[in-house]
């Protein structure tokens, strides 16, 4: 039926599978081009994890171009490009302006509803899928899906649908209790796709010792926080050394571990490791500071020595963290009885730290779901998948993760958009 009442024999009948980010626009896109649109939720409301996310203030994208969105992502960003190159950051500010949600960049780069209310946001790409014409059921939990012929049926347990096109943007398992426990993994994997393994990803870390859980609370506004791969790490020099991963950002210590921007964006990479001993976690805490000059003020004689190792870290750090790395080396002295060796451990706790790692805080706790539907499997253009005629996959339950900073939601909204204009117009198997 299109929007003047008048039926389309033509038009298409899509269903799409999660009202997330990804979802909700997969859907409006479809429906305004003529779609018949079924967006199928299991919550009792959409956009859960919008409302709950940027502590409740939704950061909807990063103030960059398309190449600097895809650079979030390591070797996924190639398969954004395409999605994105259309469906930039520009333009995920315009859509909401467009639906009235005026927007604010801050000093990070991240982009933020002016009103710095999440709903807001949801609100907003609720109210234009059902403009659109979208029908949403709520509580309507899937429980599989199905080809019969050239259709798709999907079963829910309350009800069946059938369709031509069939979008799935059901997430992946982080914040489950958001309702996303990747319920699509399954019925992805039965349809033939490869489900590269699942981890946690922007995700705090559980590690330390017992100095740096007494600084929680903590915050350093400004480290590197770096991971490289232990074999390589214990055998090169450290000149030879390349980090898998680099951040810079703030960092935050907690009585777990670690948290924070840096902390969470190298998160995904150290989940990636079949151990978590197989790789090691560095910060610099004073990146603006060389070595050579921590190195010059810990040997600073003038005025005979007198002042503490303590006083002269605390010129760059808090004095409880200066304290706490100071007796970590048990380096508590003036400079003029530092010895050399003490004086090489504290410009290698400031500059270098190295923090073990035992876990994280698990699905739980992390902002996205690293792993998923493999992408050589999904045309990057249209979000079809290569396996199964009339299938969209887009958002987080693709084996996409990029940075803390509306990196995902940018991809979200990008993946969706794409999925659903294709899954509007006849699939590849009829073209």
């Amino acid at each position: 039926m299109s929007r003047d009442g008048i039926c389309d024999a033509s038009a298409r009948d899509v269903v799409v599978i999660g009202a997330g980010a990804a979802g909700l626009v997969a859907a409006a896109e479809a429906a305004l081009r003529g779609a018949r649109v079924q967006l199928l939720e299991k919550n009792a409301k959409t956009g859960v994890k919008i409302l709950m996310s940027g502590g409740t203030r939704c950061n909807i994208t990063q103030d960059t171009d398309a190449k600097g969105i895809a650079s979030a992502f390591g070797p996924g960003g190639r398969f954004l490009q395409k999605s994105v190159g259309t469906f930039g950051p520009a333009d995920v500010v315009k859509m909401f302006h467009d639906c009235g949600v005026e927007t604010k960049v801050e000093s990070t780069g991240k982009v933020f509803p002016k009103s710095d209310r999440a709903v807001h946001v949801r609100d907003a790409l609720l109210r234009r899928a059902t403009q659109a014409g979208v029908q949403i059921h709520l509580r309507c939990g899937v429980t599989g899906i199905e080809r019969n012929a050239d259709r798709w049926r999907v079963k829910s347990d309350t009800a069946s649908f059938d369709c031509d096109s069939l979008i799935v943007t059901s997430g992946g398992k982080s914040w489950p209790a958001c309702g996303t426990t990747g319920d699509a993994y399954a019925w992805l994997h039965q349809l033939g796709h490869t489900i590269v393994r699942t981890r946690p990803a922007l995700v705090p870390l559980v590690g330390g010792f017992d100095w740096t859980h007494a600084l929680s609370g903590l915050t350093l506004d400004d480290c590197v926080a770096s991971v490289y791969d232990r074999a390589a790490w214990e055998t090169k020099a450290p000149s030879k050394r390349k980090p898998l991963v680099s951040r810079r950002s703030s960092w935050l210590f907690t009585h777990l571990g670690f948290s924070g921007p840096a902390a969470m964006d190298v998160s995904g990479t150290i989940t990636q490791a079949k151990h978590f001993d197989d790789v090691v976690l560095t910060v610099d805490l004073v990146p603006d500071v060389s070595t050579q000059r921590v190195h010059a003020a810990l040997s600073d004689r003038s005025g005979g020595g007198r002042r503490t190792t303590t006083a002269v870290i605390g010129d760059w750090l808090p004095s409880r963290l200066a304290e706490s790395i100071v007796r970590s080396c048990h380096a508590e002295t003036s400079i003029a009885e530092l010895s050399r060796e003490k004086q090489t451990a504290l410009v290698d706790a400031i500059k270098s730290a190295t923090f073990p790692i035992q876990g994280t805080r698990g699905f739980a706790k992390a902002e996205v779901t690293a792993g998923g539907v493999k992408l050589s499997e999904v045309d990057p253009r249209t979000m079809e998948s290569r396996i199964a005629n009339g299938l969209y996959i887009a958002g987080e339950v693709l084996d996409v993760d990029g940075w803390i900073g509306g990196y995902n939601f940018q991809a979200a909204f990008s993946t969706g958009r794409a999925a659903g204009i294709a899954a509007s117009e006849p699939s590849s198997s009829d073209r």
